[in-house]
């Protein structure tokens, strides 16, 4: 077994060494939101240029393969980035540099930081991909759109926006789409997620062979989701995979011990630990937005049934307490032997007048 763990330690860590994209500002995490960003396309096409939103709209990614230095301007027009063929530089006398270090925008711009100024350009990595956030796609008000308020159970198309590049001296623009998706029905998933977990401790009860299987599928189901969150950019997150590694696991070998170790590990860390996609519409993964819900949803419930049927297994493996030796049945006390003295002190008795 220790050999195994071993195993898959190795494995997670060969899956988190690959280098990810470049970032202009790295720092905070993905997080989930009810407002969907969507890039519709670039206004005037340039080959080896491709721009998608990332991290679940947190984020806009550039990829420039053209061979050719890509600007993309900040919030006055200044330049703010150049992906350049051998890396990506930033503008230090851009206030964008520092409104964009975090999602919320709330960093300080220094007096320094003068739009109107020669850029003043430093190497932030060595990659022709790079993400940054940007707050001309995203909705930075802390109230509601008057829309939403007005009707939040519907969906709702909120504005168009736009993100100006330069191509030496031409410009161009990256165009897209902000909308609010109302949130889905949290207390519906964690219903299902207690179903199946009652479920699966039935079935795993009733059929003991069947927890290799059901084990395999919460682990497959958690990598699948770790792949989708990746493919958007969001990055490998280690913790869900060594979950889903460890439930995989199971289906090989699962003594009591270690099915209640796995089945702990994948409803509390990969279930519980990413149970905010029970409450908000935009989740940070490609593919159909109900599969992360339905992924957490089966980490809880198959991590949870698994628990619960390692926990019975070991009850039941457990010796039975062995009684205390009882005490030799002596059976009736014989009377005591009758003397003349006995009959003098307590002449009463019957048995002295015999």
């Amino acid at each position: 077994m220790r050999r195994f763990l071993s195993a898959i330690l190795a494995v997670a860590g060969a899956i988190l060494t690959p280098a990810t994209p470049a970032f202009a500002h790295a720092g905070d995490t993905t997080s989930v939101s009810d407002y969907r960003v969507t890039v519709t396309g670039l206004s005037n096409p340039m080959d080896g240029v491709t721009v998608r939103v990332v991290e679940g709209g947190a984020r806009l990614e550039l990829r420039n393969d053209s061979g050719r230095a890509v600007e993309i301007l900040g919030y006055s027009g200044e330049p703010y980035l150049e992906v350049r063929p051998d890396g990506t530089y930033e503008n230090t006398a851009s206030p964008a540099t520092y409104l964009n270090e975090t999602l919320t925008g709330e960093t300080p711009v220094p007096p320094a930081a003068d739009p109107t100024t020669a850029p003043t350009w430093r190497k932030v990595s060595g990659d022709t991909e790079v993400r940054w956030h940007d707050q001309r796609t995203r909705w930075t008000e802390a109230t509601l759109p008057a829309e939403v308020t007005a009707a939040p159970d519907r969906p709702h198309r909120l504005r168009e926006w736009s993100v100006p590049l330069r191509d030496q001296v031409r410009t161009f623009e990256i165009q897209g789409t902000l909308g609010y998706e109302p949130p889905p029905v949290a207390w519906a998933w964690w219903t299902g997620a207690a179903l199946l977990g009652l479920a699966v401790a039935f079935i795993a009860h009733r059929w003991p062979g069947s927890a290799g299987p059901l084990a395999l599928f919460g682990g497959l189901t958690t990598l699948a989701y770790v792949v989708t969150s990746a493919l958007d950019g969001a990055g490998w997150a280690g913790v869900p995979i060594l979950a889903g590694l460890l439930a995989c696991a199971a289906a090989w070998r699962h003594p009591p011990f270690y099915l209640t170790l796995a089945g702990f590990v994948l409803a509390a860390f990969a279930g519980f630990g990413g149970a905010d996609v029970f409450f908000a519409a935009v989740v940070p993964t490609a593919g159909p937005g109900w599969f992360p819900r339905a992924a957490v949803a089966v980490a809880v419930g198959v991590g949870a049934g698994l628990a619960v049927t390692g926990v019975l297994r070991l009850r039941a493996a457990l010796p039975e307490p062995v009684p205390a030796p009882r005490a030799p049945d002596r059976g009736p006390e014989a009377p005591l032997p009758i003397t003349p003295d006995a009959c003098s002190r307590d002449p009463g008795p019957d048995h002295c007048s015999r």
